[in-house]
């Protein structure tokens, strides 16, 4: 087939063209036409050249001179082998017997045998096949290539006063590019000046455009920890407002750039029944030429002449060749990986695509997941005798060295209610995995965390702070219990509101044929149970250790689970799951490296998509198993039988055209209503 033009470590705007990583070699029917005269179009110039040369060669028959359709017949072989004869040469370089071959021997053993007419059809059809299944197989290849051509290659700089037009490849790191309405963004970068609503759905699959304004004060150095509303990313389609936005990324690490490279990898990397099919080509093969051998003997045991054996053997060549089986795979999983970075999932290979169609079970992570990963702080109780303004000062100086979600609550929310009240720095800040946090204030030990990890503790809490403290959890509260050196100083309750989302989408998962939906979260039991109850979770597992999770997901792995994540704080757990998919990784580095399947943009509902596209593209991989075995199954004894060359031709040229026009059905996949 056609490679896939991409080439590592281009910018989009560079117009990526180069194949990716496979060795040619591994790929049937694949051409090179580069230097052609026709270009990508050579081989079916040639094809129809082919076919005409045996029109006139078959008219001719009995109303010119021998040798004149003769003429017209070897120039059907010329022009229709041409290309398989590239291939088979190719082939035997690197030391591969395959189809290409195959094709040739049978052509020319219908030479040997004076049957020129059925010899130039066999290569006539083969090669227009193999030209018609390049343009199908096109069609996917360009849906890939596309995602290179989103960003613009040229990019407007302000540099002082003045505006200056730059490549987009020659963008760099701190640039301030404006971009007009309705213009393409070149690069990743925030958003310095103007306010403009974007279409992210290039690189996200959003429907509705995010809007975007400046931060008003500074943001984090990590592109993938600046809040969406201040972020763009190249290829995406500004608004009616004018915007400037600060180049952070280069060209070549842009989101868009990584997308379309892991895209372009993950065509190269083989599935699970592809990889059945290779072995089973490997020994099918052989037999193959086995059968054929002993067939062009069956002359010396029964009453036939030699032509009438070799006849039937080169038949049955024709028959047993493989085709519709090389192509049947490759052609759903090229056609479903594009669908889907279509839709803003970035899958990595075959191999995930087919798995998440046979997972049973999903595990969910909480935070951020099943969440919106916007924590509120929601009640505050003193201990007796301890002020409020005293527990919030406390736990803001030991939070706000954090960049967990739950800490950025206590800081944002307990910030507003203190004002502009004086917090002490903190010292020697350090996370207690999975529990809480510790740090020093004015020398004395701060801790912060769960309620069990004061249960252990040699001074346990107070019994009041205990009573409030489950009550909190009673409610769904999330709770931090805070210590200053021997005294408690009180509760801090926290509320992470479920997605609005969460519900229905589960719903469509169950209707997708998921029997388990399972949430695992560090929070304690209650609350895990009161929103699993909330949205229509089979089950929950509270109170779990990042290797808790993994130990869940061994325990789950029996029936085949999906762990969706962050790609971040859940990567062990992801790694360890048959799929591993993270949500929102549009712009982070460690969710696209993680995960097998990237949820570009932080929306729940791009899973059932997901799903559905995986079990889609698994149910036409088994069509087209069917139908491509089941040919060969009807051809070969079919020809054993006395079924001539040309009508073996058809039927195997005509299964190889089906097989891969079922693939490109993936292209338009909608998910159906559940």
């Amino acid at each position: 087939m056609s490679p896939l033009s991409i080439q590592k470590g281009k910018a989009p705007g560079a117009r990526m063209d180069a194949s990716p990583t496979r060795n040619r070699a591994d790929r049937p029917h694949e051409h090179n036409h580069e230097g052609m005269l026709f270009g990508a179009r050579t081989e079916l110039y040639f094809a129809l050249a082919s076919g005409a040369a045996l029109a006139i060669g078959w008219l001719l028959e009995g109303r010119a001179p021998p040798p004149t359709p003769l003429l017209f017949y070897v120039a059907a072989y010329l022009f229709g082998g041409f290309f398989t004869a590239r291939e088979a040469l190719d082939n035997i370089r690197h030391r591969q017997f395959k189809i290409d071959t195959l094709m040739l021997v049978a052509a020319a053993g219908a030479a040997f045998l004076n049957a020129w007419a059925e010899g130039a059809l066999l290569l006539f059809l083969f090669s227009l096949g193999h030209a018609l299944e390049n343009w199908a197989m096109g069609r996917a290849k360009w849906a890939i290539e596309a995602l290179g051509q989103l960003a613009p290659d040229k990019a407007f700089v302000r540099r002082g006063d003045k505006i200056e037009e730059l490549p987009v490849a020659a963008l760099q790191r701190g640039d301030v590019v404006v971009v007009r309405p309705n213009e393409r963004l070149p690069a990743d970068g925030l958003v310095i000046a103007g306010e403009s609503a974007v279409n992210q759905a290039p690189i996200t699959g959003e429907s509705v455009p995010v809007e975007k304004r400046p931060a008003p004060g500074p943001l984090p150095d990590d592109f993938a920890k600046v809040p969406e509303l201040h972020r763009v990313f190249a290829g995406t389609i500004n608004g009616s407002g004018a915007l400037d936005v600060r180049v952070a990324r280069a060209a070549s690490e842009s989101t868009l750039a990584r997308i379309v490279r892991m895209v372009a990898e993950a065509e190269a990397e083989r599935s699970p029944t592809q990889k059945f099919t290779d072995r089973f080509e490997r020994l099918f093969v052989p037999v193959v030429l086995v059968l054929v051998g002993a067939l062009m003997l069956a002359w010396t045991v029964i009453d036939e002449p030699f032509a009438a054996s070799f006849y039937r053997a080169m038949a049955v060549l024709v028959a047993a060749s493989p085709c519709a089986l090389a192509i049947s795979v490759p052609s759903a999983v090229l056609s479903g990986i594009a669908r889907a970075a279509r839709g803003g999932v970035l899958v990595k290979g075959g191999g995930p695509l087919e798995t998440l169609g046979t997972v049973t079970a999903v595990a969910f992570d909480k935070t951020g997941t099943l969440t919106e990963g916007k924590p509120k702080l929601t009640d505050i109780a003193p201990a007796e005798g301890i002020d409020e303004a005293d527990l919030l000062r406390v736990a803001i100086a030991i939070e706000r060295s954090s960049d967990h979600p739950l800490a950025s609550a206590v800081v944002r929310d307990g910030g507003e209610r203190l004002g502009d009240t004086e917090i002490a720095d903190a010292e020697a800040v350090e996370s207690i995995t999975g529990k809480g946090v510790q740090g020093r204030i004015d020398g004395k030990l701060v801790q912060i965390g769960k309620l069990g990890l004061f249960l252990e503790s040699p001074a346990p809490p107070p019994r009041a702070v205990r009573e409030v403290a489950e009550k909190l959890e009673a409610e769904g509260r999330t709770i931090m219990v805070v210590r200053r050196g021997g005294d408690y100083l009180g509760v801090l309750g926290l509320m992470d509101a479920e997605r609005p989302a969460a519900a229905a989408v589960l719903r469509r998962l169950h209707a997708l044929g998921i029997k388990q939906m399972i949430m695992l979260t560090g929070d304690n039991q209650r609350v895990a149970d009161a929103i699993a109850a909330k949205i229509g979770l089979t089950r929950a597992l509270g109170g779990l250790m990042p290797e808790d999770k993994v130990s869940a997901i061994k325990v789950l792995d029996a029936t085949g689970v999906a762990m969706v994540g962050d790609g971040v704080n859940d990567a062990p757990a992801l790694a360890h799951a048959s799929v591993g998919i993270a949500m929102g990784a549009a712009g982070s580095d460690v969710a696209l490296e993680t995960a097998d399947i990237a949820l570009m943009a932080d929306d729940l509902n791009h899973l059932p998509f997901a799903g559905g596209l995986s079990r889609q593209t698994s149910a036409i991989i088994r069509q087209n198993l069917w139908v491509s075995l089941g040919v060969v199954a009807f051809l070969i004894p079919a020809t054993i039988l006395g079924l001539q060359i040309g009508a073996a031709i058809i039927f195997h040229e005509g299964s190889t055209l089906l097989v891969v026009a079922n693939a490109l059905r993936l292209l338009n996949y909608k998910e159906t209503a559940a």
